[in-house]
């Protein structure tokens, strides 16, 4: 695995607000096509764009890519927390909407429970009204977490702000549906814990994998619910809807010289200082925990 820098640098004189409206322009100008989402777009012959490098600036404006359960939200969110921007989840925008009773809510619904994605349409407007609440707070840079996840989103993100670096979690698909069945939520505070013990023998020369369980604190274990979402066979419709959809986004991402594939070797404790040297951070993590 190629070892990156931080890629961090300031951005141009271009706002949020005018990149939010820019993006819902671009989404607007033509209807999804789900055929065409598969295909390679003719981008990907362009030459690879090389990334800037810039440590004295921390704005970054970086995407997580990776399948359902992964951990892109832990991560990306430990990454937003070192590097001092905001960690923006499509995903939790999804459950704000849902959570809301607006006129979306109850479209959302049928489709998150099916295991299905959501449009690009949905995706993209809730994207831009953070954004632009964003900028309103002062807020500079991002994390995004799961957004893109189609070719066609990664051309209109592509299309309206440079993106330095996308950082594509992998697991193994056995472990991936452990995690997500294991997931569970207090229902009081909204903490995300995890009682899945994942301990996989290595066979045939791969290695094995452990990933202990993420427990609640006392006064969170009588409060545990489990998401809607989080059944067997909803989850291994959302982990085959991505295989189909969302890998092309790893080669359009790849072609650009912007993909930085990292191999989850088990839990937090043994994936966080890895991700950190792969990242060329594990020097500014010590200078944080020091201050």
């Amino acid at each position: 695995m190629a070892v990156l820098g931080p890629l961090l640098r300031a951005r141009g004189s271009t706002t949020i607000s005018s990149m939010a409206s820019t993006i819902r322009a671009f989404s607007s100008c033509s209807t999804p096509n789900f055929e065409n989402d598969l295909k390679p777009p003719s981008l990907l012959a362009q030459k690879p764009l090389p990334l800037r490098h810039d440590p004295q600036d921390r704005t970054v404006q970086w995407v997580f890519l990776g399948c359902p359960g992964v951990g892109k939200g832990t991560y990306a969110s430990r990454l937003s927390n070192l590097l001092s921007v905001p960690h923006i989840a499509t995903g939790d925008l999804v459950r704000e909407e849902l959570s809301s009773s607006g006129p979306l809510a109850s479209q959302l619904a049928e489709i998150v429970n099916q295991g299905k994605l959501v449009s690009d349409e949905i995706i993209i407007n809730l994207l831009s009204k953070r954004l632009e609440a964003g900028e309103a707070k002062g807020e500079i840079g991002f994390i995004l977490d799961g957004f893109p996840r189609t070719i066609r989103q990664a051309e209109i993100l592509e299309g309206v702000m440079n993106i330095d670096l996308v950082i594509n979690l992998k697991l193994r698909e056995d472990a991936l549906l452990a995690k997500c069945l294991g997931r569970r939520i207090c229902s009081e505070c909204g903490g995300n814990y995890n009682i899945a013990c994942i301990d996989i023998k290595g066979e045939n020369g791969s290695p094995g994998i452990y990933m202990a369980p993420l427990l609640p604190p006392p006064h969170c274990a009588t409060k545990l619910i489990t998401r809607s979402d989080d059944t067997e066979e909803v989850v291994k419709e959302r982990l085959r809807v991505y295989k189909e959809m969302t890998q092309p986004v790893e080669e359009f991402y790849r072609s650009r010289g912007k993909l930085l594939e990292f191999d989850l070797p088990g839990g937090i404790p043994e994936s966080w200082p890895k991700l950190l040297q792969a990242l060329n951070l594990e020097h500014y993590d010590k200078k944080s925990a020091a201050a």
